[in-house]
């Protein structure tokens, strides 16, 4: 968007208000979404809000449909050419780097405060994979005071249960959408970025990995495996997932994935009732995990699409079928033309959408998506496993 061209424009609105009359209905038909309208009274906020849906954006937006609201979006959402194209035109989201510090976007977010609007982001800067709220960047303090508008935060609860971030259906259960707290500026100008950062984390804190409501589907277990691949019984693994139920592919241990959320194993043994608490067991593992037998044999081998990705315009295909083989400090691509990702030159590894793999190599972004079963986390978490232990870092932060 050109400088001299305002951010807000009066189609926004239109736009807000269609979308609103449109989606609203669906989403309290699809989701069981109940929606707490929140009255700005003409006034200006910074809308902070968890991230656990696909549909979040939406949700707020109808929360908030009375306000000019902008959203901070990962570069993933500009990179759709003709639908990408209308996201902008019709809402004009603000554009980030997912995962990394962008001058760019913080400075497009003052323009929006300027004419007037507010703008809103999930700080987590991450979907949850497991219920629980994901690691929060304490830069985002920095962002919140730059702002420096009231803070509204927008609590969404049930969004997990209705739609995992590794599932490809929406359950039949209900979701909560509501304003739970207004905070004014003058309220927390003058906390430290560690207060801040304790403010907005115990404001957004929803954790799932209860028993609250029901979430049913015939399908609830299918492609668990985008998010585990650490057995409790015998460590690294793969999963297969069908209907309601998942196994181990090297020790046969299986698991039902219940309408409560809890999870039934066929092992009475493994004490893992919620996958929060199983998510929890897979990075403890992964943060204690003797990686030097990974420096010359891979610990998983598999098949992606591997493209180059231009931030907030396209992507070009680079290959087709590339294999990745991921050691504890690289990940070697065999494909027409070879190339190894070295782990130190990565700069940020992140997960976008279900199952897309991201690195940032320099000025490079190369992004790989592999089959519906394709676990980009584990990459994720060994890259960043890797910068620990080069950094002398505590471990407990493995990149989501």
């Amino acid at each position: 968007m050109a400088k001299n061209k305002k951010w807000i424009q009066p189609r926004h609105k239109a736009w807000r208000t269609l979308l609103d009359v449109v989606l609203t209905p669906v989403m309290k038909h699809k989701y069981h979404a109940e929606l707490h309208k929140f009255n700005m009274q003409g006034r200006q906020f910074l809308v902070l809000f968890n991230h656990q849906t696909a549909f979040d954006q939406f949700f707020v937006g109808s929360v908030f449909c009375r306000g000019p609201v902008y959203y901070i979006a990962s570069e993933d959402v500009l990179n759709k050419g003709l639908v990408s194209k209308i996201i902008s035109y019709a809402t004009a989201p603000i554009p980030i780097k997912k995962q990394m510090t962008d001058v760019r976007a913080v400075m497009n977010c003052l323009r929006v405060v300027k004419e007037g609007g507010s703008v809103a982001l999930a700080p987590e800067g991450n979907r949850t994979y497991d219920g629980k709220l994901v690691h929060i960047n304490p830069a985002v303090t920095k962002l919140v005071k730059t702002i420096g508008l009231p803070l509204a935060f927008c609590r969404i609860e049930g969004g997990y249960g209705v739609q995992p971030r590794w599932s490809d259906v929406i359950r039949k259960g209900k979701i909560k959408v509501y304003v739970s707290k207004v905070v004014e500026k003058q309220d927390y100008q003058d906390l430290s970025n560690e207060q801040l950062l304790e403010l907005i984390t115990q404001n957004l804190d929803v954790n799932e990995g209860v028993e609250r409501g029901t979430f049913h589907s015939k399908r609830s277990a299918e492609y668990l495996e985008r998010a585990y691949y650490v057995c409790p019984k015998c460590g690294l693994t793969t999963f297969h997932s069908k209907g309601q139920q998942f196994c181990c592919t090297k020790c046969g241990l299986q698991g039902t994935y219940t309408d409560t959320k809890r999870i039934v194993w066929s092992d009475e043994s493994v004490n893992l009732p919620f996958t929060t608490h199983w998510y929890d067991y897979q990075q403890q593992f992964v943060q204690k995990l003797d990686v030097s037998p990974y420096l010359t044999a891979p610990i998983y081998q598999e098949q992606a699409t591997m493209f180059e990705v231009v931030p907030y315009k396209s992507r070009k295909v680079l290959e087709k079928r590339a294999t990745l083989k991921l050691f504890a400090d690289r990940v070697e691509v065999e494909c027409k033309n070879p190339c190894t990702l070295h782990f130190d030159d990565v700069a940020v590894a992140t997960v976008l959408g279900k199952n897309k793999l991201n690195f940032y190599v320099g000025k490079q972004v190369f992004q790989f998506k592999g089959d519906k079963r394709f676990n980009a986390l584990k990459y994720v978490n060994f890259v960043y496993k890797h910068k620990n232990a080069k950094e002398e870092q505590d471990g407990t932060f493995l990149g989501i």
